[in-house]
């Protein structure tokens, strides 16, 4: 079995903002394989899916981006899953928006998510995905960025970068994520 989580926070207030596109390629997957992400359990919303012969978990956290390592780690206990089973997905201040960049381990690069994830699965070993939301205005706060919504022309590539990223996840139902990352990294 696999586990796919997208990082965000949960409430209206927080939907579509920059923070939140973790959850949007969630969302994007459910609707594609036509599931609902509706059954709450390990302190998040929970579905599974088949994608090929994979039996796919995915994992939207209720906990606030700085608590997901705790959903996660739960999950992950439960299950007994390795942490090469682990793909999460988040914002990357580091990127342009709508750039995506596919990796196998790494640190948390400031990102408070990523760091609670490294904290309760104890390594830093397991499957991402960035999606760039590039960084804020001179002046503006990273906190008000963050949860900020994107610009019309961001969302447009926010949006293909969101499709891009639901592709690659269903690719990992059928070939090593080596293999995803050698496809969807440009």
């Amino acid at each position: 079995m696999k586990l796919v989580v997208g990082l965000g926070n949960p409430g209206k207030k927080y939907d579509r903002t920059r923070h939140n596109v973790g959850f949007d390629v969630v969302d994007r997957c459910a609707d594609e394989l036509n599931i609902s992400i509706d059954q709450s359990k390990f302190k998040g919303l929970i579905t599974e899916a088949r994608i090929g012969s994979e039996k796919v978990m995915f994992l939207k956290p209720m906990t606030y981006m700085n608590l997901s390592g705790e959903a996660i780690g739960e999950i992950t206990r439960y299950y007994q899953l390795a942490p090469d089973d682990v793909l999460v997905i988040y914002d990357d201040l580091d990127l342009p928006p709508g750039k995506i960049r596919l990796r196998q381990k790494g640190g948390h690069g400031g990102h408070n998510g990523i760091r609670s994830t490294i904290q309760h699965l104890g390594t830093e070993s397991f499957n991402r995905i960035r999606i760039g939301i590039g960084r804020p205005a001179p002046g503006e706060s990273v906190t008000n960025h963050v949860l900020g919504s994107f610009s019309p022309d961001e969302r447009t590539a926010v949006n293909e970068a969101v499709q891009q990223a639901a592709d690659a996840v269903q690719a990992w139902g059928g070939q090593s994520f080596k293999q995803v990352m050698n496809d969807y990294n440009s």
